[in-house]
Parts: structure tokens; C-alpha cells; sequence
């Protein structure tokens, strides 16, 4: 799963709040909540980014069905079939199903834990080929976990604007950072508008209300109209309540108790791995999030390793999740979100068995 334990989130408090609204429905919040949204939530997020020194109109932002329909609207928004886009190599295997889905071409860029996208081979890729898209996450990318630095953000930036190609930013781990301050996205460096900042409620709040958002600049209204000819809007209720409990204030303490809980928890599974897996086994070490990607040698597979540890009530995503080609078949990604017990320990060392198996076999 790509989602936090859910026990995490302050569901009381939400269905108060859903509750709320609820009782002061009329018929026309349905109209009055179709896109690009509703007026105060989009309000509400313009001040969060004004907090980061973001200066940005409420009329920028499009409230979404979760950020995926934010990212699918925002590269439909950017390309025709046939078109070229750049993505990451590992990259979120959602990015991989809507350029399948809207038949276009993806150009793949490798990424490592480390440092993130490699930026000498992306100029490459934008000198050789027509490129309409970029589709990146540059905050705690899924499955990698790492963030880009502040100059490797600016960078990339300047890069895609000397190219003219606009930047679609999955920035749905933002909230989860680690440290004495959030990152800024790279849409902080934005100055021409062409950095289409997509995030959600999902990662970090609530996972069943479905409600993202995309800060689309110039393309906002494209993505309105796009939206209003498939899903048509967000539903009215769940964007009414949560406009109602961002106006209590809890928000951010919620998320500052989120972020703690999240990185001891993946402190403990992080220090269970390194015990269990064999010496030559690397586990990535980002701060923030709450994904581990462990990279085991050459000639594992992880893809046999998710089916037997699937049998024994384990569940891992095998690498060739994030990637159309055979590149990680010897890597795999832990959450790291849920309790840290006895049970959590023991699937931990059932790994390391099946793993050391896998080695003799």
C-alpha cells in the first residue's frame, strides 16, 4: 500500500466536521463546488502556500478527485496522443498506467536514492527529443523516498524552462518532511507559470475523501473544462468538511504528531531490515516519508520474493511495479507506516529467511 496507517489520522475530528457541513447542505453547494472548486478550501490552500513564499491566486487552483486525477488532468492538459513525456526511472507506477492509458511516449530518466533524477542525462533526453511533459516527484519520490535539494530543484526549473517544457509536480508526500522546515516544491522556483504543482489530502490527513488539488497557473481553466467532461466536480460534501476542519487550526498539529509517529516507525522497520538482509543489501536512508526501498544484489528476484512472502501474510511492492522494463527486478519497496510490534518484527525476519533461501537456491 502507498498509504499511511489510516489510525494516524484524526478521523473524530473529521466526521465532526463532516457532520457539520452536512446539516447546512443546500441544493446549490452542488453548483457552487463544481471547478474549479470550492472557494474556500482553494482560499485556504493559496495562504498554505503564501507560508512558503508562494504567491499564487485561489483562481490557480483546481480541486480534484485525489491527486491522481490532478496529475491525469494536468498531463491530458499538456499532450496529445503520440506525444513524448519524461517520467523517472524507478518511477510511481500510476505515472506508467496514464501515459499507457492516453498513448503517449515515455522517455525514462534513472533516479537514485541518493541524489535523485540524474539531471545530465534529463538535458540530454530534452536536447533529443520533442518533449511536451515532465511528470516528477521532487519531495520524498515514491518508491526511492529521496528528496531533491533546494539547488537541485532551482535547477531543474531553469532546465525545463530554457527547454520550454512545463513541469507536472507530484507533491503528494509533501507534508511528511523531517527536519526544522518543509522543502520548498520546486514550484517555489517557478516564474513563467509552468509548473503544475499537484498535491492531496490522501498522504497525510484522510485518505477516503478522495480530495486533491492541482496549482495549475495558465492551465487552470483548460484543466476546469477537461474535468468538467469526465468527472464533472469533487464532491461538495467531503470538500465542504474539510474546508471546515483546516479552519480549526488542527491541521498542522495533527501533521507535526504525523511526522514523528511516522519517522520513528520507519527508524524501527529501517534498523529490522539492516539486521535481516543479507550485507550486500542496501536500504535507502532519506529523511521524511515513510517508504523504504531496499536494493538487493544482482540476480534476486523480488517479484518470487513478494509471492512467497504473500503466502505468508507479508506483503511488499516488488520493484518491477516502477519501471516497463526489467531494471529493478532485485529491488523492493517497504512501507514503513503501520505499528511497530511483535508481528511487525517477526514478517521482517520471515524476509531475511526468504531472502537468505532465495541465495541458497
Amino acid at each position: 500500500s502507498a498509504f499511511p496507517d489510516p489510525e494516524l489520522f484524526p478521523q473524530r475530528q473529521l466526521m465532526r466536521s463532516l457532520t457539520n457541513v452536512s446539516h447546512q447542505l443546500t441544493p446549490l453547494d452542488a453548483l457552487n463546488n463544481l471547478p474549479p472548486g470550492n472557494a474556500a478550501l482553494r482560499q485556504m490552500l493559496a495562504q498554505r502556500y503564501a507560508r512558503q513564499g508562494i504567491t499564487l491566486s485561489p483562481d490557480e487552483i483546481v480541486i480534484t478527485n485525489g491527486a491522481l486525477e490532478a496529475l491525469n488532468l494536468s498531463l491530458q492538459a499538456l499532450t496529445e496522443p503520440g506525444d513524448y513525456v519524461v517520467i523517472e526511472q524507478p518511477t510511481f507506477y500510476g505515472a506508467l498506467q496514464a501515459i499507457e492509458r492516453l498513448k503517449l511516449k515515455a522517455l525514462a530518466v534513472p533516479s537514485d536514492a541518493q541524489h535523485g533524477i540524474d539531471m545530465q542525462q534529463l538535458e540530454e533526453t530534452l536536447q533529443r527529443w520533442p518533449v511536451k511533459a515532465c511528470w516528477l516527484m521532487t519531495t520524498l519520490q515514491n518508491p526511492l523516498g529521496v528528496t531533491l535539494s533546494p539547488a537541485r530543484k532551482a535547477q531543474l526549473v531553469a532546465l525545463l524552462a530554457r527547454y520550454q517544457v512545463p513541469l507536472i509536480e507530484d507533491d503528494v508526500y509533501a507534508e511528511l518532511w523531517t527536519g526544522a522546515e518543509a522543502p520548498h516544491p520546486a514550484k517555489y522556483w517557478d516564474r513563467g507559470g509552468d509548473v503544475l504543482h499537484c498535491g492531496s489530502f490522501s498522504k497525510c490527513l484522510v485518505a477516503g475523501f478522495r480530495v486533491g488539488w492541482v496549482a495549475a497557473g495558465q492551465h487552470a481553466q483548460r484543466i476546469q473544462r477537461l474535468q468538467l467532461m469526465s468527472t464533472l466536480s469533487t464532491s461538495a460534501p467531503m470538500q465542504l468538511a474539510l474546508a471546515d476542519f483546516l479552519a480549526t487550526r488542527r491541521y498542522d498539529t495533527h501533521l507535526k504528531k504525523l511526522r514523528q509517529t511516522l519517522g520513528r516507525r520507519k527508524e524501527w522497520v529501517r534498523q529490522a531490515l539492516c539486521r535481516a538482509l543479507p550485507v550486500d543489501a542496501s536500504v535507502s536512508d532519506s529523511p521524511g516519508g515513510f517508504f523504504l526501498w531496499v536494493t538487493l544484489p544482482h540476480g534476486y528476484d523480488t517479484t518470487q520474493l513478494y509471492q512467497q512472502a504473500l503466502q505468508q501474510g507479508i506483503s511488499i511492492a516488488p520493484g518491477r511495479l516502477f519501471s516497463a522494463g526489467e531494471e529493478f527486478t532485485h529491488s523492493f519497496r517497504i512501507n514503513a507506516a503501520w505499528p511497530w510490534d511483535t508481528r511487525a518484527e517477526a514478517a521482517v525476519e520471515t524476509l531475511g529467511r526468504l531472502i537468505a533461501d532465495q541465495r541458497s537456491g
